[in-house]
């Protein structure tokens, strides 16, 4: 399928001389995502799904989008300006997304496994996409996105020469969209497998998380296996093994992996085996409560890694999340041997990078440790984050040398 296919369809005018169908919005805002308080007035002939032309408040012409009227975020912005926008240039987006990731990046000189489409960070709200090997994992997070998936898909495969597809829709998400899930857009797959940095994974695509694998972290485990070499390793929160299995290549002389999820820590043997990695020690365990002990213990590391999941979800909810990342933070810091280095994540949209480490020297000197930081990172460039929607950037990173 390439771009000709489709045909981009001639403005409707309205009796206003509005291009339909349209809404209006309230209030001024580049941002991609425009909630129900921001909506003004919709035209009669506007269903869910459309693209809608998209007018302000004093009847001018700001863009082009999708409408939802049921969702929680009835208006997504594809367009800003005047040039009229049709499925054809939908395409466009997937198309530049690409290139950039193919072309510019030249990713699969290094990974076989990538982020292809970063939602609002590509100008495509509401989808994500990642290649693994030779599948595509999808995630849909609107109607309008939804139902146009298969001729997307088609396009994306071409474009990438996969082979396989998995579409993944979140009940609440498809529940508050009006999504009903079509299995055919599906493949009957599992697993797949894949390189990255040299290291083989496999991803679970039943009992794995979002697209399977967590591609954003792919430049800090190379980073992370910099480090490693002659040194006793610590990996908190290690999920299904990729900061592991990157000090272990790395050199380091003994490995520690610790997750609650045990569907994980399986996978993360699996890897193991894959890449004959025998010297890491799997822990099934809370984060929590295994550095209270080993703290305990009076243990400690040269190098430690601490990517806990998401601990922000909501505004309502950020103290309660900031003292888990407090708490922590504060027990990994006592953990490193004295000019030991740690890595520390967090992965909240809603914690600024500012916040964060803030966070993360509060913590050190409550611990009676100093922080000399010597980098500061974040998702790797498959993650893009467009300037109208700076929460794209929700990965943040934070490297220190630990006295």
């Amino acid at each position: 399928m390439s771009r000709s296919d489709y045909k981009m369809p001639s403005a409707r005018l309205g009796p206003a001389g509005r291009r339909e169908p349209w809404v209006e919005i309230k209030t001024f805002t580049f941002h991609p995502t425009i909630y129900r308080s921001m909506l003004g007035r919709v035209s009669r002939d506007a269903q869910a799904g459309d693209i809608v032309s998209v007018y302000d408040r004093r009847g001018g012409l700001f863009g082009s989008g999708l409408f939802n009227p049921q969702a929680r975020v009835p208006l997504r912005m594809y367009r800003h300006g005047d040039e009229a926008f049709g499925e054809e240039d939908f395409l466009g987006l997937l198309e530049t997304a690409v290139k950039l990731r193919r072309d510019t990046f030249r990713l699969d000189e290094t990974t076989q496994a990538y982020r292809v489409v970063h939602s609002d960070g590509d100008g495509l709200s509401g989808l994500v996409v990642d290649k693994l090997g030779s599948v595509l994992s999808v995630q849909a997070h609107s109607l309008g996105v939804y139902q146009r998936l298969r001729p997307w898909l088609r396009f994306l495969k071409d474009q990438l020469g996969a082979e396989q597809v998995l579409v993944e829709v979140d009940e609440r998400i498809a529940r508050m969209e009006g999504i009903e899930v079509d299995p055919d857009l599906s493949d009957e797959t599992r697993f797949a497998k894949f390189e990255e940095h040299g290291i083989c994974y496999e991803a679970d695509f039943r009992d794995g998380h979002k697209t399977g694998f967590f591609c954003d972290q792919r430049d800090n485990r190379f980073k992370f296996r910099g480090f490693a070499a002659g040194k006793d390793v610590l990996d908190v929160c290690c999920y299904t093994g990729g900061f592991a299995l990157n000090a272990a290549r790395g050199g380091a002389n003994s490995v520690t992996a610790v997750d609650l999820d045990e569907k994980a820590i399986a996978q993360a043997k699996r890897n193991a085996n894959l890449n004959g990695q025998a010297k890491i020690g799997w822990t099934h365990c809370d984060a929590f409560s295994y550095l209270r002990q080993m703290q305990r213990n009076g243990r400690q590391w040269d190098l430690i890694n601490l990517d806990p999941p998401k601990l922000i979800f909501s505004k309502e909810k950020e103290a309660e999340g900031m003292k888990k990342y407090e708490d922590l933070n504060q027990l990994a810091c006592t953990l490193v041997k004295p000019g030991g280095v740690m890595a520390t994540y967090s992965c909240s949209g809603q914690l600024s990078a500012e916040d964060f480490e803030s966070m993360a020297v509060r913590s050190a000197h409550r611990a009676g440790r100093r922080l000399q930081i010597i980098d500061r990172t974040g998702a790797g460039a498959d993650h893009p984050v467009m300037s109208n929607c700076p929460e794209s950037r929700y990965l943040k990173a934070l490297w220190s040398v630990v006295f």
